[in-house]
């Protein structure tokens, strides 16, 4: 079971980087590069993760982290308002208030190294980031569907 806040995970691995005499690059590696995720097996995958970076011969290991800020839950309550006008009684919209507890967490962390051409990823999310993600996915695809409600003049 993850923890609601990746905050002190993300302490551990900056130390656990630093033990191993790696450095750290804030950035996040983008889906359009050509990559391999690492799979999470176990709780301390990530340990594993940086072992092999290690192993590669990485001088330095990419790191990204996300925390849910206010406006990020704002503007998606009000995406949803919009989409879902009259109805402001949407599941959506209950599961978007839920994400407001969550503000100023740590809900997604990335490691990365290259490697030969290509980067390898570790992942890994709280439950509700997915939620949040998949949120975003739902308003994105509502926002793209054009209703015709015009009626035929035939």
């Amino acid at each position: 079971m993850q923890p609601d806040n990746l905050i002190s995970l993300k302490d551990d691995m900056v130390a656990f980087i630093a033990g191993h005499g790696m450095r750290r690059l804030n950035a996040f590696v983008p889906e359009d590069v050509p990559t391999v995720i690492f799979e999470n097996e176990h709780a301390d995958s990530w340990k594993d993760f940086v072992e092999h970076a290690k192993a590669a011969g990485a001088p330095f290991l990419t790191m990204s982290e996300v925390v849910l800020e206010k406006s990020d839950v704002a503007i998606l309550m009000e995406q949803i308002r919009d989409q879902t006008f009259p109805d402001d009684a949407a599941e959506e919209l209950e599961d978007a208030e839920y994400l407001v507890r969550h503000v100023g967490k740590v809900g997604y962390l990335q490691l990365g190294f290259a490697h030969q051409g290509v980067m390898f990823i570790f992942e890994i999310a709280t439950d509700w980031y997915d939620s949040f993600q998949d949120l975003m996915e739902t308003v994105s695809e509502l926002g793209g569907i054009v209703v015709d409600d015009r009626e035929s003049d035939e």
